[in-house]
């Protein structure tokens, strides 16, 4: 059997090239901040798989998205491997639109930093006296550039978003911005409300989307995944302070917390309780074991 190459290698994921399809392959590696750990995570790789597929599923009558299948036995030869079962996806080709679609539907992270400073969030002004991950009256639209590997994202305005996308694009940036704005914020809101009955708050998150060959914007990429977005437990809930996770902030404040200590390298408690957190949201979210 001929041992095939990524084309594309990101900090979690590997794409290869399979004709008029991709597919996507997610590594148990982990990063932070940025940067890939040391450390993998085992079985993360299938949770972020796994419920992309739940999602693309629940909503796939709102937008089409790029998944043929995750079944294996569908896929060349080369996917039929033990390292390949359940942690990849055959994609539709797409031409990928150069933007992450934001979308904050909570006051967290970089977002409450930001509003303590200035009242903002990327430029959007929010109403006075917000505590932390407190529940925003409306969800806010911040899309950023899509960074090459080692580079930050940059967050950019609504009407950024427009002129980025009219470069790419000379003619449509302005159709695109606005279908890419309503549809992100419709998606979160539809996964969102689902969330909430299983028991999970969703934060935020961020979208991908394509075009296909015949011009019609396609969801892409990951959906809702604990490395996309932010999950939190709606039991214990309560706006003022951080809120407990089901992702990998877990290994983001053990880093934080251990800042010039730790040369990018997890102990192995923290990543057993990482993938439990993983494998949680994944109960509940989908209601099925792994």
């Amino acid at each position: 059997m001929e041992e095939l190459k990524p084309v594309k290698e990101g900090k979690v994921r590997e794409i290869y090239d399979n004709g008029d399809s991709l597919i996507m392959v997610a590594t148990d590696r982990i990063s932070c901040f940025d940067v890939i750990l040391h450390n993998t995570v085992t079985k993360k790789g299938t949770v972020l798989t796994q419920i992309s597929k739940f999602w693309f599923d629940y909503t796939k009558d709102l937008v089409p998205n790029h998944m043929i299948t995750v079944d294996n036995d569908e896929m060349p030869e080369f996917f039929r491997q033990d390292r390949f079962k359940g942690n990849s996806m055959m994609c539709r080709k797409l031409d990928m639109l150069p933007l992450e679609c934001i979308v904050r539907g909570y006051i967290t992270g970089s977002g409450w930093a930001s509003y303590q400073k200035d009242g903002t969030v990327c430029g959007i002004r929010l109403p006075e006296g917000l505590k932390e991950s407190e529940k925003l009256p409306e969800p806010i639209y911040t899309p950023s550039t899509k960074a090459e590997i080692g580079d930050h994202d940059e967050n950019i305005s609504y009407e950024q978003s427009i002129a980025h996308l009219e470069k790419h694009y000379p003619g449509k940036g302005e159709e695109y911005a606005k279908k890419l704005k309503d549809l992100t914020i419709a998606l979160y809101k539809k996964c969102a409300d689902y969330a909430l009955t299983r028991g999970i708050i969703i934060a935020d998150t961020k979208f991908e989307f394509g075009l296909d060959e015949d011009g019609n914007i396609v969801l892409a990429d990951e959906m809702l995944t604990p490395d996309s977005s932010r999950f939190w437990p709606l039991e214990g809930y309560e706006a003022g302070k951080s809120q407990p996770s089901f992702d990998k902030q877990f290994a983001r404040d053990w880093l934080k917390a251990n800042d010039g200590k730790h040369d990018w390298t997890l102990p192995q408690d923290i990543v057993d309780k990482t993938i439990e957190k993983y494998l949680e949201g994944y109960r509940l979210l989908t209601g099925k074991e792994l």
